[in-house]
């Protein structure tokens, strides 16, 4: 098992769709070295464009007005994409660590403030890229595992709309982490977030449904080492994503009028 010793951990770059990859090993800053300004990327965003940037096209006008944060146990916040504010109260609220599920970014304003807000505030920022649309990757579902293992908590894991990435993640969180029962943790996935399981999003229901329609029909517990064995030995992602269906009005909620990720 790869060891991932976690301070600030940086996961940018994803398979393409279809292909499965072990986790590789990265390297492990802290947090105080994790931000060095001589090592800012010369394509990032900066100055006035990067607010200009995340407020208009990443649409952070919206996250001003309401953040959709939710504290979904005593270690772990969820929420939308975090204005440089929003991590000033996180950090009062006593978190340590900042998992992005939408990768790094430095061509998005959104990012980059977070970045630069991570710094400020001496928190461990996670970049760790997740579809909201695909067949969930085996290698996430472990290395999230491992990412949550290591973590200094409590947590606040954020997507962009705080709706479908970070609601898979959470339910994975309870579920894997916790101890939560799988059909309680769904509640992560649910319309009180903006969740839209008849959308493509609603992909990511349809998974862990599709593990629990498994369990019963082996007749066994839904347990974490069963999902586990089942990702491994059953779960083919090509083949899963065949037998999701949408419905084209929730599509066109979700993609055009809400442009979710």
């Amino acid at each position: 098992m790869t060891d991932y010793r976690l301070q600030a951990v940086t996961v940018d770059k994803m398979p393409a769709a279809g292909t499965e990859a072990p986790p590789t090993p990265l390297a492990t800053p802290s947090p105080a070295t994790s931000h060095p300004a001589s090592g800012v990327p010369p394509q990032r965003i900066s100055g006035v464009k990067r607010y200009l940037n995340s407020f208009f096209k990443d649409h952070a006008f919206i996250r001003m007005i309401y953040k959709n944060m939710f504290q979904i146990s005593p270690r772990l916040y969820r929420s939308s994409q975090p204005t440089p504010r929003h991590i000033a109260q996180a950090a009062r609220l006593g978190v340590r660590t900042v998992i992005n599920l939408r990768g790094r970014r430095d061509n998005c304003g959104s990012w980059v403030l977070e970045d630069e807000a991570c710094a400020r505030q001496g928190l461990a920022l996670v970049n760790f890229p997740v579809n909201s649309r695909d067949a969930p990757k085996k290698h996430i579902l472990h290395q999230a595992r491992e990412i949550w293992r290591d973590a200094q908590y409590p947590v606040l894991m954020h997507c962009k709309a705080g709706s479908d990435r970070v609601g898979f993640m959470s339910v994975l969180y309870l579920f894997v982490h916790e101890g939560v029962p799988l059909r309680t943790a769904l509640g992560q996935l649910s319309p009180k977030y903006g969740h839209l399981r008849h959308a493509k999003t609603g992909i990511l229901d349809h998974f862990f449904e599709t593990f629990l329609a498994y369990a019963e029909g082996q007749r066994i517990e839904p347990t974490v080492d069963a999902f586990y064995q089942w990702v491994d030995d059953v779960y083919d992602p090509p083949a899963f994503k065949k037998t999701f269906m949408t419905r084209w009005w929730a599509s066109v909620l979700a993609d055009k009028v809400l442009r979710r990720e």
